[in-house]
C-alpha cells in the first residue's frame, strides 16, 4: 500500500533532504567561518530551510509537485558530485563551459562514481517522490494553507537571519564562495543566466576593430617572410613550470632552446571561454565580457587588415568565436592512430599540418595552435604513456582513486609533454630559418587545481580564484632574423621578464611583433617595446 503525506509535508521533507545530503561543501564552508555547533550555524539550517520550503510551497499543486521536486533532486544530486569532488562552483561561465565542450572531454567526467552519486542521492529519493500518494486540499483551502507555510517560513528566516545578522552579513562579504555552493539554486540561477545572455548575444552585429591596420617596413630589412606562430596553451599553470623555478624539471627542451619566459603572468579568467576570448581581444580583464568579445573584431581580425595571412588550427573545443571570420582547421576530431585514441588527440597531431602551412606561407603569416595541452581531468591521455617519465602516475578521470602524488605526476607528464612539442614547434620554424624569419609565443589560457584548498580541475569564480588557476606561463623565442626585423634587444627584454605581465598584453604585443601598426595599438601594453628601437 502506497503511503500517503500532504503537499506542504512533501515539500518541507524534500527541502531538508536537499539541504542535508546535497549540500556538503555549502555546509562545510559555513561551518569552517561561523564555527561547528554554533548558533549561527545551526540558525542557519534553520533559515536555509524555512527558506527553501517558502520557495518550493508555491509550486506544490496537484499536477506540478511532483515533477518540480524530482527536478530538483536530480539537479542537486549532480551539483552536489562536483562540488564536492572538485571543489567547482557551478557559476554562469561554468555552465559555458558544459555548453560548449565535446562528447569526447565530457565523457572524462562522467565516471563510475558520478552514476552511483546520482542514482544514490538523486535517483532513488526521486522514485520515492514518485511512489507516494500526495493529497491536496481543496482549492481555496489549499492556498490559505500555502500562504500559512510561506508566511510562517519567511518569518522564520527573518528571524534567525535578524538575530545573527553581524555574522551572516561578514560571511557572505568575506566569503563569496559560500553562497556559490549552495545546491540547487546556484545552477538553476546560472543556467537562466546563461540562456538568457545567448538570446542577448543572438543580435549581437561584429563591430570592425583596426580596419586601419597596416604593416610597417621592419627595423632591419629581411627579404623574406615574417612568420608568428601563436600557441594558445590549455590549462598549464605557471606554479608546475621548471621554467619558473619548479623544483621539477618540467621544461628541459625549452630551457636548451635559449626561450624568454615571463614569471608573472595572470590570466583573464579560469576557464577557456572567457580566457580565449579575452587573450584574442583588445579589451583587457578589468573591462572585458563575453558580449563584448562577440561584439567587437579581435586581435585576427586586425592582422587580416593589415593583409597579414591568418589561420587557426585546434585541438580543444574550438576558438571561441576568435577564428570565426579566418581560416580554420579543426584537428580535434582526428582519426591519426599515431596521436588520437577515445575521441581526442595528442597535441602531435599538430606538428604535420605545421609542415603544410609552412610550406606554402608566401608572405608574412600569423597561425594559430590551440592545443589540447593538460586538460583534465584525465590528464594521464595528454601525453604519450611510454613518456610519462614522473611514476606512478594517476591513470583514471577519477581524481578520488589517486593519491596526491600520482595527480600532480600525471599533471607534469603533460606538462613535460607541452614543452616537448613547444620545442619541436621551434626547431620546425628553425628548419625553414633560410626560407622565412620566425617568431613563436606561447601563453596558457588558464592554470589548474590540483587539490591545494580542497579544489580541483579549474573555473573557479575569478574574485575568490587561487593563483594556481589564474597564474599562468608565458614565453616566446624568436630566431635571429626576426629578432633584427623587430629591433628587439634580446638582453634588455630578459631583464624586463619577471615584470608583471598578463592576457592583456597578447593583442598589443603580437601586433608589435609583426610591426602593424593601427590607432587600436596600445604601445604600453606591448611587452616587447620597451626594447625595441623605432617601434611606435
Amino acid at each position: 500500500m502506497r503511503p500517503r503525506i500532504g503537499s506542504i509535508q512533501l515539500c518541507i521533507l524534500t527541502s531538508c533532504y536537499i539541504l542535508v545530503s546535497c549540500n556538503n561543501t555549502f555546509w562545510q564552508k559555513a561551518s569552517d567561518y561561523l564555527g561547528s555547533g554554533s548558533g549561527p550555524l545551526w540558525a542557519l539550517y534553520l533559515a536555509m530551510a524555512a527558506l527553501f520550503v517558502a520557495a518550493v510551497t508555491p509550486f506544490s499543486t496537484k499536477y506540478l509537485i511532483k515533477p518540480f521536486l524530482i527536478f530538483l533532486v536530480m539537479v542537486a544530486a549532480v551539483a552536489a558530485h562536483f562540488t564536492d569532488t572538485f571543489g567547482v562552483v557551478i557559476d554562469s561561465d561554468m555552465i559555458r563551459n558544459a555548453m560548449e565542450t565535446t562528447p569526447a572531454e565530457a565523457q572524462h567526467l562522467i565516471t563510475p562514481d558520478l552514476i552511483v552519486h546520482v542514482a544514490i542521492f538523486g535517483i532513488l529519493p526521486s522514485m520515492l517522490i514518485g511512489w507516494v500518494k500526495v493529497d491536496h486540499h481543496p482549492f481555496m483551502r489549499k492556498v490559505v494553507w500555502n500562504v500559512v507555510a510561506i508566511l510562517a517560513s519567511l518569518a522564520i528566516f527573518s528571524v534567525c537571519g535578524a538575530t545573527y545578522s553581524r555574522e551572516y552579513t561578514a560571511a557572505v562579504r568575506e566569503r563569496r564562495d559560500i553562497t556559490k555552493s549552495f545546491n540547487p539554486v546556484t545552477p538553476i540561477v546560472s543556467t537562466a543566466r546563461y540562456f538568457l545572455s545567448l538570446r542577448k548575444e543572438a543580435a549581437i552585429v561584429v563591430q570592425p576593430v583596426g580596419v586601419d591596420a597596416a604593416v610597417r617596413p621592419p627595423v632591419t630589412a629581411i627579404n623574406k617572410p615574417r612568420v608568428t606562430i601563436i600557441v594558445a596553451g590549455e590549462t598549464a599553470r605557471a606554479e608546475n613550470f621548471s621554467l619558473g623555478g619548479y623544483e621539477r624539471e618540467t621544461n628541459p627542451q625549452l630551457k636548451a632552446r635559449n626561450v624568454v619566459y615571463f614569471s608573472n603572468t595572470t590570466s583573464c579568467g579560469t576557464a577557456t571561454a572567457t580566457s580565449i576570448p579575452c587573450m584574442f581581444s583588445r579589451f583587457g580583464r578589468s573591462d572585458f565580457s563575453h558580449a563584448k568579445a562577440m561584439g567587437n573584431e579581435n586581435l585576427l581580425d586586425v592582422l587580416a587588415h593589415a593583409g597579414i595571412d591568418i589561420a587557426w588550427f585546434d585541438n580543444n573545443t574550438g576558438s571561441k568565436g576568435v577564428a570565426d571570420r579566418i581560416n580554420y582547421l579543426d584537428l580535434a576530431g582526428s582519426k591519426d592512430p599515431r596521436f588520437c585514441q577515445e575521441g581526442e588527440c595528442l597535441d602531435g597531431i599538430f606538428l604535420d599540418k605545421l609542415d603544410q602551412w609552412l610550406s606554402h606561407v608566401k608572405g608574412d603569416s600569423v597561425l594559430v595552435l590551440h592545443q589540447l595541452g593538460s586538460h583534465g581531468p584525465a590528464y594521464y591521455l595528454r601525453y604519450p604513456e611510454h613518456q610519462g617519465t614522473f611514476v606512478p602516475d594517476c591513470r583514471t578521470p577519477e581524481l578520488g582513486k589517486c593519491s596526491a602524488g600520482e595527480i600532480v605526476n600525471a599533471y607534469d607528464n603533460s606538462i613535460l609533454y607541452t614543452d616537448y612539442f613547444l620545442a619541436t614547434v621551434i626547431d620546425r620554424l628553425k628548419a625553414r630559418s633560410g626560407q622565412m624569419a620566425a617568431g613563436m609565443i606561447y601563453m596558457s589560457d588558464h592554470g589548474e587545481s590540483l587539490g591545494e584548498k580542497g579544489l580541483y580541475l579549474h573555473g573557479t569564480p575569478y574574485l575568490f580564484a587561487p593563483s594556481q588557476q589564474t597564474h599562468v606561463p608565458f614565453l616566446t623565442w624568436f630566431d635571429d632574423d626576426f629578432t633584427k626585423s623587430m629591433g628587439l634587444d634580446p638582453s634588455c627584454l630578459r631583464k624586463e621578464t619577471s615584470s608583471p605581465t598578463s592576457h592583456d598584453n597578447l593583442f598589443h604585443s603580437v601586433l608589435g611583433m609583426m610591426s602593424v601598426s593601427t590607432s587600436v595599438y596600445d604601445r604600453k601594453l606591448d611587452v616587447f617595446a620597451a626594447c625595441t628601437r623605432g617601434n611606435s
